[in-house]
C-alpha cells in the first residue's frame, strides 16, 4: 500500500538525515539504495552496492559507524544473514578504535543493533502490509469455499438423503401401481420431513444476520410511500439475537405499513456495552398502545435477556427500542477468521523503544538507574498502548514523565521528549499534532538552553527528538495499519461468509423449499387418483424430485440459472394439481440470465403463497411485460384474506434482497379478494429488450 510506503520512506529518511547533517552526505546514497532493497529487490548485487557505500562513508568519510547498521539488517533477510553479525561486531570494533571510550562504545553499539533491528522489520513489515491487502480476496473466497462444503455437508445429510428416499419412493409407486398408496405415504411423510428441514435450515442461515431484514424493511417502507433512512451500526453475524432483532423489526415495520399515516421512518442498529440496539422510530402514530405482535415479542426478548421497550413522544414520533446481548467476540458466531501471525509491526515498536531507553540508561548515574529504568518502562507500555487507539490518559502520563524528571535525571532525560512526540501525532487532528509535537520539540531544545547546555549540544537535542518523534510515529502507524489491514481481511470474510449462509437460505426457501412443496402437493393428490392417473401425476413428482436434486445443488453453492418459461409451466402444473385454473401470458423480450432468474425465483414464491396462504383460490393470472428496459412480472390470484398481506415473511424478504440486488423492487397488495405481487427490475443491459418478444407469450388456460 502506498501509505505503508511512504511512512517506510519517512522513517529510512528521518534516520539518515542525522549523519546526512552531522556531515556525511554519502549518506543519502546509502538511504536511496536502502529504499530500492525495501520495495524493489534484495538481490545479493544491489546488497553489495550498499556495502560498498556504507564503506565509503563510515571508513572514507568518517561518519558515525551506526550507518553499517543498514548494510547489517538488509544482509539479515538475504541467504547471508550469518554475516551481519559480523557487521555489527565490526562496528563495535571501529567504534572503540576511533574514541577509546567503552561508555561512548556501548552508546553506538545499541544504536547499530537498534538500526540493525529497524531495516528488516521495516522490510517485513512491507511485505506484511503487502500481503495483508493482497489476500483479502483469497481469504474471502476460501472462507466462502469453507463455508459452502460445510452448509454441502450438512444438507446432504438430510434433504440430499430425503430426496434420494423420495425418487427411490416414487419409482417403486410407478413400478408396482398395486402398492402404491402405501409407498405413497410413506414419500408424503419423508416430502413433509424434508420440507420442513428446508424450511427450519433457511431459518437458522438467515437468523445469523439482520441486514437481509433491513433491505426488507427499507422495500416495504418505500413501497408504502414511507420515507425510510437506515443507519446500519452493528457487526455481522448475530446469530440468535439476530433472529429476534428480525421478528422485532419485521412487527415494527408492518405495523406502521398497516396503519398507513406515517410518512418518514428511521432504522437504526448499533452495539453499546456488549450489547446490540435496534429502534424503529415513525412519525404516524397517535397512541402509545403496543400491537399484540410487540407484547408477544417482548416476552421473548426478555427471555433471551434483554428488553423491548416502546413509547410516543410529545412531538409525535413513536419508537421502538430493542437490546440483546452481542455475541461474544470469540466465539462461534465470531470466530477470527484470519491467518494467525507474529505482529511485525508491534515487535519492532517495542525493540525501537527498548533500544532508545537503554541508550538513554548508560547516561543516567548508577544511584538512578532504578528509578530512571521503571519510568522508561511506564513510557514504553504507555507507547504500546497508542497502537490500539487514541488513549488520552497514556497520553497525559507520558507528557508528565517526559518533563517532570529532568530535574531528577538531568539534560540525559531531554531525550525523552522525542517518546512524546511521536503519539501525539496520532492521537489529534494534523492541523492540531503538528503545532503541539512542535512545541514537544521546540520545550526540549528551551530546556536544553536553560540548562546551559553549549549550542551544538543543544541543537542535537532538538533533532534528535524530532527524528526520533518521526520514527516513533512513523512506526507507531504502520503498526496501527497492519492491524487495520487485518481487521478489515477478518472483516470482509465474515461478510463473505454471512452473504454465503443468507444466499443459501434464500435458495433453500425460494428454490428447494417450492420443490418439496409442490412434490408433496402432487403425491397427496396422487394418493387419492385411480392408478391409471395417479401414474401420470407420479411422473410429474419424479420430474420435481430430480429437479430438487438440481437446487439442492445450487444450494451448496453450484451456480445454476433459472428459465421463467420452465417456471410458468412448472407453476401451472402444480396449481392445477391443487385446483387453481391458471393463465400465464409471457410478453417479455430475452433477458439477462441473472434477471430471469430472479424473477423465475419470484414466481416460485409467488406460487408457494398461493397454495399456502389462500387455500380458497380458484383463479391464477401469470404475466410479463417488457418495456423501456424494465421487465414486471405480475402474479394475481383470488381468495385472498385481507392477513394475506398483514405481515412480512422471509419469502417476500428472499425476494426484496434478490430483486435489490439488481436495483428492482417487489409490492404486494390485496383489493377485492384478490392478491397482487409485482416484481419489477431492470435489465443489467437495456438494449437487450429492444429485441423480439420471448416467444412465450401466448395464453395457457388449464
Amino acid at each position: 500500500m502506498l501509505v505503508a510506503r511512504v511512512i517506510v520512506v519517512a522513517v529510512l529518511a528521518a534516520l539518515s538525515s542525522v549523519y546526512v547533517l552531522a556531515g556525511a552526505p554519502g549518506t543519502a546514497l546509502v538511504f536511496a539504495v536502502q529504499c530500492l532493497l525495501t520495495f524493489r529487490s534484495r538481490s545479493l548485487w544491489l546488497v553489495a552496492v550498499q556495502a560498498v557505500l556504507v564503506c565509503w562513508v563510515t571508513l572514507g568519510s568518517g561518519a558515525s559507524v551506526v550507518v553499517l547498521g543498514f548494510l547489517a539488517g538488509s544482509l539479515l533477510v538475504t541467504r547471508l544473514w550469518a554475516v551481519a553479525p559480523l557487521v555489527v561486531f565490526g562496528a563495535v570494533v571501529i567504534a572503540y578504535a576511533r574514541t577509546g571510550d567503552v561508555p561512548r562504545t556501548l552508546d553506538l553499539a545499541v544504536t547499530t543493533v537498534l538500526m540493525t533491528l529497524i531495516v528488516p522489520g521495516l522490510i517485513r513489515l512491507v511485505q506484511r502490509v503487502d500481503e495483508l491487502h493482497g489476500t483479502r480476496p483469497a481469504l474471502a473466497a476460501a472462507a466462502v469455499g469453507e463455508e459452502r462444503l460445510r452448509i454441502a455437508a450438512e444438507l446432504n445429510d438430510g434433504l440430499g438423503r430425503g430426496l434420494a428416499m423420495i425418487i427411490v419412493g416414487v419409482r417403486r409407486a410407478v413400478a408396482a401401481p398395486a402398492g402404491a398408496g402405501e409407498v405413497l405415504g410413506a414419500v408424503v411423510v419423508e416430502a413433509r420431513r424434508s420440507l420442513a428441514e428446508a424450511r427450519s435450515a433457511a431459518a437458522g442461515y438467515r437468523a445469523m444476520s439482520l441486514g437481509p431484514e433491513l433491505t426488507t424493511a427499507r422495500g416495504m417502507l418505500e413501497a408504502a410511500g414511507v420515507a425510510v433512512e437506515v443507519r446500519a451500526g452493528h457487526e455481522e453475524p448475530l446469530g440468535p439475537a439476530g433472529a429476534l432483532l428480525a421478528a422485532v423489526l419485521r412487527e415494527a415495520v408492518t405495523d406502521v405499513v398497516r396503519r398507513g399515516a406515517a410518512r418518514t421512518c428511521v432504522i437504526e442498529t448499533a452495539e453499546e456495552g456488549g450489547r446490540v440496539l435496534l429502534r424503529v422510530r415513525d412519525d404516524g402514530r397517535r397512541t402509545a398502545e403496543d400491537g399484540d405482535g410487540l407484547a408477544d415479542l417482548a416476552a421473548q426478548v426478555r427471555a433471551a435477556g434483554g428488553e423491548l421497550t416502546s413509547d410516543l413522544s410529545p412531538q409525535g414520533r413513536y419508537t421502538v427500542r430493542a437490546a440483546l446481548p452481542a455475541p461474544e467476540a470469540g466465539g462461534p458466531d465470531r470466530a477470527g477468521l484470519g491467518l494467525a501471525s507474529v505482529d511485525v509491526s508491534v515487535w519492532l515498536l517495542a525493540a525501537v523503544l527498548v533500544g532508545f531507553s537503554l541508550k538513554a540508561l548508560l547516561l543516567i548515574p548508577p544511584h538512578l538507574l532504578l528509578p530512571a529504568a521503571a519510568t522508561l518502562a511506564v513510557i514504553v507500555v504507555m507507547q504500546l498502548r497508542s497502537v490500539t487507539g487514541r488513549h488520552m490518559a497514556a497520553l497525559s502520563v507520558m507528557a508528565v514523565l517526559t518533563f517532570a524528571p529532568i530535574p531528577v535525571f538531568g539534560p540525559v532525560w531531554l531525550g525523552v521528549g522525542g517518546f512524546l512526540a511521536g503519539p501525539v501525532l496520532l492521537a489529534f487532528r494534523p492541523w492540531v499534532a503538528w503545532p503541539l509535537a512542535g512545541a514537544v520539540v521546540a520545550a526540549t531544545g528551551a530546556v536544553a538552553v536553560r540548562l546551559a547546555l553549549p549550542l551544538p549540544e543543544s541543537v542535537n537535542v532538538t533533532v534528535s527528538n524530532l527524528v526520533t518523534g518521526l520514527v516513533v510515529y512513523s512506526l507507531l502507524r504502520l503498526a496501527q495499519l497492519a492491524r487495520e489491514l487485518e481487521a478489515a481481511r477478518e472483516s470482509l470474510a465474515r461478510s463473505a461468509v454471512v452473504e454465503e449462509r443468507l444466499r443459501a437460505a434464500r435458495d433453500l426457501h425460494d428454490l428447494l423449499g417450492h420443490s418439496l412443496a409442490a412434490i408433496l402437493l402432487k403425491c397427496e393428490l396422487a394418493r387419492r387418483l385411480p392408478p391409471e392417473r395417479a401414474r401420470a401425476e407420479l411422473a410429474d413428482v419424479l420430474a420435481m424430485a430430480e429437479r430438487a436434486e438440481h437446487d439442492l445443488r445450487a444450494v451448496s453453492g453450484e451456480h445454476r440459472d433459472l428459465s421463467l418459461a420452465a417456471e410458468a409451466e412448472a407453476a401451472r402444473a402444480t396449481l392445477a394439481a391443487a385446483g387453481v385454473e391458471v393463465t400465464a401470458e409471457l410478453a417479455h423480450p430475452p433477458l439477462p440470465p441473472e434477471v430471469e432468474t430472479a424473477l423465475s425465483a419470484v414466481l416460485r414464491e409467488a406460487v408457494t403463497n398461493v397454495l399456502r396462504h389462500s387455500p380458497a383460490a380458484r383463479r391464477c393470472s401469470v404475466f410479463t411485460t417488457g418495456e423501456d428496459g424494465l421487465v414486471r412480472l405480475t402474479v394475481r390470484n383470488d381468495g385472498a384474506r385481507a392477513v394475506t398481506a398483514r405481515r412480512g415473511s422471509s419469502g417476500l424478504g428472499n425476494l426484496t434482497t434478490r430483486l435489490a440486488a439488481l436495483g428492482g423492487h417487489l409490492t404486494t397488495g390485496v383489493e377485492d379478494g384478490w392478491f397482487a405481487l409485482e416484481a419489477r427490475v431492470r435489465a443489467s443491459d437495456p438494449a437487450a429488450l429492444a429485441g423480439d418478444a420471448h416467444g412465450v407469450g401466448t395464453v395457457a388456460r388449464v
